[in-house]
């Protein structure tokens, strides 16, 4: 058969991670491959991931790594199952990739480089004999017997497509949702589709002074009612504009749902890993009986950074040059409120721009989660993002496109 008219066992729509394992797992089954990517590059997003340094898993155990995906969770232990976090830096030593886990959490390459993954699953993509191609615009999909998949230059035919497409996040590294657009078209629902894992912008703009700081296992919470159970622990960063930091990247995904119901939504921020008033006071009064000419600016010194320190006395219009004995009754009392719990006001973010990640995807009900194809059309499977699975930063999301991509991979046209 010519090229042109050549039926592929399987094609793969999407390069990234979860395309990537989809082609090579496929390819090890003797199924003909073909890769079709709308970059110039494969991996773009791979190569961003981490800062560059790809954190590509974790060393929890499956269950408790699904926990971390809230409700969706259990739909990912198949997958875990067939290709774990084991399975996965197996097969990247066995490809020249060691990695490792310093903290004891999170693994990374030996080397700290997204660079080196993206040559061995290139290396590896040619050494099973996956076709890869380029700059390739898909304009639609559509299915008789076998599927016909049209672009601009060319027409491709195949018995199986897996796609593998991503998110909406970092539209510059090649994410536009065509991926949803597909699974529409073939009569699949999508989720509402939030922007994830990015700063936040605030209200409050009187902690831009404190850009350098970093508050170690701050805890936060979403102050209504309604959510009363979102909170979060983590680091915590402030910019000129909100914050920032993990565990600001974990919670936008909560938050971010919640911004388009309400306008503006409330945080309480404890930077003082979650002491209460009474532990506050007692710590100041030990304070100032043992250095009783301490400034209340020295007294909280004790506790938090100096410029932190000096924004909560600005909120609470407290002169840092009094003694806490000094400061009327009300203003002590508001101190050590907002000491205990800070209020910020969440009013925004950079929408998909910046984010890492998508919130929503393709309906899980839709999808057999033991063989990651479509329960509509037989041969359409989906991979990875493009899915209704997201989780929090720590090589969980990276994780999961390699083990759905691979399951993918493994069970098309069986």
């Amino acid at each position: 058969m010519e090229e042109k008219n050549r039926v592929f066992d399987c094609i793969v729509i999407g390069a990234g991670p979860a395309g990537i394992m989809a082609s090579i797992s496929a390819a090890k089954e003797n199924k003909s491959v073909l890769l079709l990517e709308k970059l110039p590059k494969v991996a773009a997003k791979l190569k961003a991931t981490g800062g560059g340094k790809c954190n590509l898993t974790n060393t929890l155990s499956s269950d408790e790594f699904m926990a971390k995906f809230g409700k969706n969770g259990r739909f990912m232990s198949y997958a875990l199952e067939t290709f774990t976090a084991k399975d996965l830096r197996d097969f990247f030593a066995n490809i020249g990739v060691e990695t490792i886990a310093r903290d004891g959490f999170r693994v990374f390459p030996l080397e700290h480089s997204s660079s080196i993954i993206l040559k061995a699953l290139d290396d590896e993509l040619e050494k099973q004999g996956v076709i890869v191609e380029c700059n390739v615009n898909i304009s639609e999909i559509k299915k008789d017997e076998i599927f016909t998949i049209f672009s601009e230059e060319k027409t491709y035919f195949a018995k199986n497509i897996i796609i593998a497409t991503g998110g909406l996040g970092y539209p510059t590294l090649g994410a536009t949702g065509d991926g949803y657009d597909f699974a529409k078209s073939f009569g699949h629902n999508i989720t509402s589709l939030h922007p994830a894992m990015m700063p936040l912008f605030t209200k409050e703009k009187n902690f831009a002074s404190c850009v350098a700081d970093t508050i170690a296992k701050a805890i936060l919470k979403v102050n209504i009612p309604k959510y009363k159970n979102l909170k979060l622990v983590g680091d915590l960063i402030f910019t000129k504009e909100g914050l920032r930091g993990p565990v600001i990247l974990d919670f936008a995904r909560e938050i971010t749902p919640i911004l388009e119901k309400h306008d503006e939504v409330p945080l309480l921020i404890s930077f003082l890993k979650g002491k209460n008033e009474e532990e506050i006071l007692s710590h100041l009064k030990n304070q100032i009986t043992k250095n009783p000419t301490q400034t209340i600016l020295e007294n909280l010194e004790t506790l938090l950074a100096s410029s932190v320190a000096k924004e909560i006395l600005n909120i609470c219009q407290i002169d840092t040059n009094l003694r806490y004995k000094q400061i009327e009754g009300m203003k002590r009392e508001k101190l050590i409120k907002t000491l205990a719990w800070t209020p910020f006001t969440i009013i925004g973010h950079e929408g998909f721009k910046n984010a890492m990640i998508t919130r929503g995807g393709v309906e899980l009900k839709e999808i057999d989660s033991k063989t990651m194809q479509s329960k509509i059309i037989d041969g359409l499977y989906f991979c990875g993002e493009v899915v209704n699975i997201d989780g929090p930063c720590g090589g969980y999301n990276l994780q999961w496109s390699f083990s759905s991509g691979f399951l993918a991979g493994k069970t098309a046209n069986l």
